[in-house]
Formats: C-alpha cells, sequence, structure tokens
C-alpha cells in the first residue's frame, strides 16, 4: 500500500515532534537518500512502490556510498547533510524517518531490508530484533 505523502509527512513530523512539515521534509529527504545508497534490487523496488512518489526518486537517486554505513555512521552522515544538525538531533531524525518507513515497508519487507543493513539498522528502524 503506498501512502500519501501528507500522511508519510504528517507520520514523520508527529514523530520528530518538528514544528513543521518543512523540518519533517527536510530529515525525510536526507534519510532517504542515505538509505537508498543501501538499498539494492528488488527490495529498493518494493520499498520505492509504497512510499510517495516524490520520497520514492529520492530512494532511487541516492547519495553515494562507497561501502555500506554502520549505523552509527548512518547518523553521522544524516548529520552533516542537515543545516545545524548534531549528532543527538540526526539520531532523532534517522528514528523518525526509518519508523515511518518500517511501517510503510511492513514486517516481510522490513526483514528483507534489514538483512541488506549492516548489523544494528533494526534499532533505528525502531525494531529491535530478538537477540
Amino acid at each position: 500500500m503506498t501512502l500519501r505523502r501528507a500522511a508519510f509527512l504528517d507520520h514523520v513530523q508527529e514523530r520528530g515532534e518538528y514544528a513543521s512539515t518543512h523540518e519533517a521534509e527536510r530529515a525525510a529527504r536526507v534519510v532517504l537518500a542515505l538509505l537508498g545508497a543501501h538499498l539494492v534490487g528488488e527490495v529498493r523496488a518494493q520499498l520505492v512502490a509504497r512510499l510517495p512518489e516524490d520520497f520514492a526518486l529520492i530512494l532511487l537517486n541516492p547519495l553515494q556510498s562507497a561501502e555500506p554505513l554502520p549505523p552509527a555512521r548512518f547518523v553521522r552522515a544524516t548529520a552533516a547533510w542537515i543545516e545545524g544538525a548534531t549528532e543527538q538531533t540526526a539520531t532523532w531524525d534517522v528514528s523518525a524517518v526509518l519508523s515511518t518507513v518500517a511501517d510503510t515497508a511492513g514486517d516481510a519487507l522490513l526483514a528483507q531490508i534489514l538483512l541488506q543493513l549492516p548489523a544494528g539498522y533494526d534499532l533505528l528502524f525502531g525494531r529491535p530484533l530478538p537477540i
């Protein structure tokens, strides 16, 4: 099921406790651009099909990454791309966006997404895996 743009941003804004939709959109654009560099093939295509069109296009045209970033580096990269962000605020941004992505993707697709990412991303998506 594809989530409408406004609904997607509403979820991100609520979870990130952003004062405006603009802040939520900025976080979503950066986090999805970084995430897109980590996903390939059918998994990325399935996620693209569930995101609002403009966010799907961001996922398809990602920021380039030479290697998959471990979760802590993913957060630092997010902080580097958001003006005025700190690692702490970027952790909040990543969590707000990726937990919304997790809800949009559903459990089965999220499990496939997590297989393409380094260990620890389950926490960024707000879906800790059992040990």
